[in-house]
């Protein structure tokens, strides 16, 4: 307290020159309309540079949370136009349009946002790491999607993180049908470049163009169908002949992968059984 007193003592004529010169202005610009008028005009666009510079830093810090949202918002996009681009070929017979899971399909699917904190794209077997786990209610066998199209099945998980075994890896497996037209494969990637994979085992009898969508079968208890997959960029010949070799323009961007949704397969899972319980009691009466 002493010295507080002291120091007060020892400044106190500036103190004393800040009071009086506060004092003075307030009386400059309070009674005199001009000079007023100038400190009005000046303290907004102090005063609006100030809010401008808050908001940007709030915008970039809640970056994260929009980029999430983009993500789910952009499938649910795709997904409506998908639904209108079905019907629009059902009545026509052109193919030649985006479609992916119908909205009402994928409501029924608990969609959990999820960030990439590691992707490897440089190997012949790829891994993805995502910052949610079991704690976050992610189990092994999901299916991984993002905005554009297919990612992965999740592979491993922990509690806080998990492995995703995607597109871009040589024991990825994943059941494919070519849109409108009904003819179905499997998506394998043999290294090489991450915009392409093949889809194999299509029927020699199966017609489609160059430009066809590929799309998941719904076959499996993990994707529901009708999610992009790519399109059809070449057609081959098998090894033996018998089916044909599509090379497809993967419609996931791996290089620049940064937010995904995991689809919680329950209701999938669900469908699959009773389909299985309904084959095995067909084969059961056959017997």
């Amino acid at each position: 307290m002493r010295n507080l007193l002291e120091f007060l003592e020892k400044y106190h004529h500036w103190f004393l020159f800040l009071l009086l010169e506060v004092i003075s202005f307030v009386l400059l610009f309070q009674y005199n309309s001009y000079q007023g008028s100038v400190w009005f005009s000046s303290a907004n666009f102090v005063s609006g540079k100030v809010y401008e510079w808050e908001s940007g830093i709030e915008s970039y810090f809640s970056l994260a949370k929009v980029n999430e949202e983009l993500t789910q918002r952009n499938l649910v996009l795709e997904q409506q136009v998908s639904g209108l681009s079905e019907k629009l070929t059902d009545a026509t017979g052109d193919s030649a349009f985006l479609h992916a899971p119908t909205l009402q399909k994928l409501a029924q699917y608990k969609l959990m946002p999820a960030k990439v904190i590691s992707n490897m794209i440089d190997k012949h077997d790829n891994f993805i790491t995502i910052d949610k786990g079991s704690a976050d209610g992610i189990k092994k066998d999901m299916g991984v999607v993002s905005g554009n199209g297919v990612v992965g099945i999740v592979y491993l998980v922990s509690a806080h993180y998990a492995v995703i075994l995607p597109v871009l890896n040589s024991e990825s497996n994943v059941s494919c049908k070519i849109l409108g037209r009904g003819y179905f494969g499997y998506l394998h990637w043999d290294g090489g470049y991450t915009s392409m994979a093949y889809v194999d085992d299509v029927p020699r009898h199966a017609r489609f163009r160059i430009g066809d969508y590929v799309v998941t079968s719904g076959y499996s208890a993990v994707f529901p169908p009708g999610i992009m997959v790519g399109k059809v960029r070449y057609v081959f010949n098998s090894p033996d002949g018998l089916s044909y070799r599509l090379k497809v323009q993967l419609a996931t961007d791996f290089g620049n992968l940064r937010d995904v949704c995991v689809i919680d397969n329950t209701s999938l899972q669900e469908q699959m059984d009773v389909l299985k319980a309904a084959q095995d009691s067909i084969k059961q009466k056959e017997k």
